[in-house]
């Protein structure tokens, strides 16, 4: 199917999540074997973007009830990747936010994610790379709906 020209909108969306799951599932092989969940590394990747917040935020941002999230930063706290310190307003409340090894972490995993991708693009010719290029805009909408 890579090689065929996809006449529908039905077929170019099933073309284009199998071509992305693969993509995703070849990504996630380049990840460092750490023992990380990739819940975890989705936490810690949440957590970067959106700074301290708190627990309950975590768990509606990444989809899950918040016992599931308690453990998830729980491990995270145990590995050093993330603590729990007091809500900036609220001090009966608390934030999770990631540590300096969680960063490290994180920018670690996506430096060689990048590196292996930036390899494989390398090897697409000058027009692949601009359509590439075109695409990357319109996938990123399409990811946030």
């Amino acid at each position: 199917m890579p090689n065929t020209i996809v006449r529908t909108d039905s077929g170019l969306a099933s073309q284009l999540r199998i071509s992305v799951m693969r993509l995703a599932r070849r990504l996630r092989l380049e990840r460092t074997d750490d023992g990380m969940t990739l819940n975890q590394f989705a936490v810690m990747g949440t957590l970067e973007r959106h700074g301290a917040i708190s627990i309950g935020e975590l768990a509606a941002l990444e989809k899950v009830q918040p016992p599931s999230m308690t453990r998830i930063v729980g491990c995270l706290e145990e590995s050093g990747l993330a603590r729990r310190i007091p809500h900036p307003r609220d001090k009966r409340q608390v934030v999770v936010e990631l540590t300096e090894l969680g960063h490290q972490r994180i920018l670690a995993d996506r430096r060689r994610r990048d590196a292996w991708l930036a390899q494989r693009i390398k090897e697409l010719t000058r027009e692949e790379r601009a359509i590439l290029r075109s695409a990357a805009p319109i996938l990123e909408r399409l990811a946030a709906w």
